[in-house]
């Protein structure tokens, strides 16, 4: 009996989906740069290495999603972390934090309920040494700023890490990878960098 794939929110058809078969459960799988919102009992997995992931949902009202981002940050810019500069970069993970929070509140959310879980911004991309931080940082930052209480945290490190996230429940569950996953996770996010950098800016299991 084959089963039903639940109706997505409007917006995200782009998103490449699958029914994982160890959590049996209809999962979004994302790349740097995206975001997923649902309010079904889904899953949403990602792969993070220097990129940070905020796991965001109202518990109230069970809807939720996650993103997967990268800052563009600029060679020196840890130095001037509250300069101009990086104010301006910052509007990028502006971007992928509101983009997720809006599109949970228009589709039923209450900012009030909200709470989030964080992970990512490890150290595996050589010669940036300092971006997983400033993601990690940047993330804190912009959550306390916006008075959304983080209710579990696994920032930095120097390995990459696999994230399912279940928005109905809260519950993620993070498994930490080899350094073998860590190349084809480094690849994945060098191209991701040299795309967004000069661009305008507009293992074992823990439970959490």
């Amino acid at each position: 009996m084959l089963m039903k794939t639940p109706s997505r929110l409007p917006g995200f058809d782009h998103i490449n989906t699958y029914f994982d078969k160890v959590h049996q459960i209809e999962t979004a799988k994302l790349l740097p740069g995206e975001y997923y919102v649902t309010a079904n009992a889904e899953a949403v997995v990602t792969v993070l290495g220097s990129c940070v992931s905020a796991c965001i949902r109202d518990p109230i009202f069970g809807i939720g999603g996650m993103n997967h981002f990268m800052l563009p940050i600029h060679e020196g810019s840890r130095a001037h972390w509250q300069s101009s500069l990086v104010d301006n970069i910052t509007r990028y993970g502006n971007y992928a934090m509101e983009h997720l929070i809006n599109d949970i509140i228009s589709h039923g959310g209450k900012r009030k309920n909200l709470e989030v879980k964080v992970f990512g911004g490890g150290h595996i991309i050589s010669g940036m040494s300092d971006i997983g931080d400033c993601n990690a940082r940047f993330v804190i930052d912009y959550l306390q700023e916006e008075k959304i209480p983080i209710i579990s945290q696994h920032l930095n490190g120097d390995q990459a890490r696999k994230i399912y996230y279940f928005p109905k429940t809260g519950r993620v569950l993070m498994k930490k990878l080899n350094s073998l996953h860590n190349n084809t996770v480094l690849e994945r996010e060098k191209n991701y960098f040299s795309t967004i950098k000069d661009a305008p800016v507009g293992g074992e299991v823990e439970l959490f």
